[in-house]
């Protein structure tokens, strides 16, 4: 049996970051964790950004993943919004960057291709097939739920470099 690794998912945002982890042993996913690292609505985008990079760093600490995962951006109507979003995605490359892990990126819809099945599966889905692939899953936001999600989506693509091209591609 192959050794298991531990990977974390991130799916960045400015006010909610979830982080999943799993680890991965051939095709076996064990849960082992997830949450949601919240900044304060309040604070100044520097300051959020802190929190993110505190609370993403707190988890790399507690859990020790060997690879990380994170969501590529998606661009909206609201290039404001899409800007922050891109900032708080900087963090949550750099932080397990930093750690010295390495980083995948995956479009939206390759997460969600992988997980469910369908590029364009919603929230509702992407849990139940969480819980699908791992019964003793728990999450407290759609946010941990997408980011465990990520992880899976890598456990499944890790040993491929052609694989994570494609991914990003895929969205």
């Amino acid at each position: 049996m192959n050794a298991a690794i531990r990977i974390i998912g991130i799916d960045p945002g400015l006010r909610n970051t979830g982080w999943g982890i799993v680890d991965s042993s051939g095709n076996t996913l064990r849960f082992v964790a997830s949450g949601t690292v919240r900044s304060d609505g309040s604070a100044s985008l520097a300051r959020r950004l802190c929190q993110l990079h505190d609370g993403l760093q707190e988890v790399l600490a507690s859990h020790q993943p060997a690879e990380a995962a994170v969501e590529a951006t998606f661009v909206n109507r609201d290039a404001a919004a899409t800007l922050k979003l891109g900032q708080a995605r900087g963090v949550a490359m750099i932080v397990p960057a930093l750690a010295g892990l390495a980083v995948a990126e995956y479009a939206p819809n390759a997460v969600k291709k992988t997980v469910v099945g369908a590029g364009h599966a919603g929230k509702e889905q992407i849990r139940m097939m969480v819980k699908v692939l791992m019964p003793r899953a728990e999450f407290d936001s759609d946010d941990a739920a997408d980011a465990l999600a990520i992880a899976v989506c890598h456990a499944h693509h890790r040993h491929s470099a052609a694989s994570r091209i494609t991914a990003l591609k895929a969205g």
